[in-house]
């Protein structure tokens, strides 16, 4: 059986993801590749836009949506160099925080296949 966004919504529940999302941000913070793209400032407001826009996405709140209206994912993020290396490093740090906050394997299935997915899409640089 294939897994679900309701299947990970009980797996995880709203405290999981958002655990999940700190988790990923504390790796993001240090790190020399994407870290920069970050703002210094806006730490905890890019936390819960992500953490926000993940629960939309899984059907459990609508937040993401009633605070920034339509994701326009690609457009939010065109202001940054998004090649393979950003891309991969993303996702590592985000399996990192997945490890960490010990995401159920059926969970993490539908999850790594959706957030491979997102960084590929994100991606607005040549393959070089």
């Amino acid at each position: 059986m294939t897994p679900t966004e309701q299947d990970v919504i009980k797996a995880c529940g709203e405290s999981g993801i958002r655990s999940m999302v700190a988790a990923f941000y504390r790796r993001v913070r240090t790190d020399d590749l994407i870290g920069p793209m970050y703002p210094d400032d806006d730490w905890e407001g890019s936390e819960e836009r992500l953490a926000d826009f993940m629960l939309f996405r899984l059907g459990a709140s609508n937040a993401y949506i009633e605070k920034r209206g339509h994701p326009r994912l690609r457009m939010r993020h065109m202001p940054f160099k998004i090649g393979i290396a950003e891309r991969d490093r993303w996702l590592k740090l985000m399996g990192e925080a997945m490890d960490e906050t010990q995401v159920p394997a059926y969970a993490r299935a539908f999850l790594d296949s959706l957030f491979n997915q997102v960084a590929d899409f994100m991606r607005n640089q040549p393959k070089t």
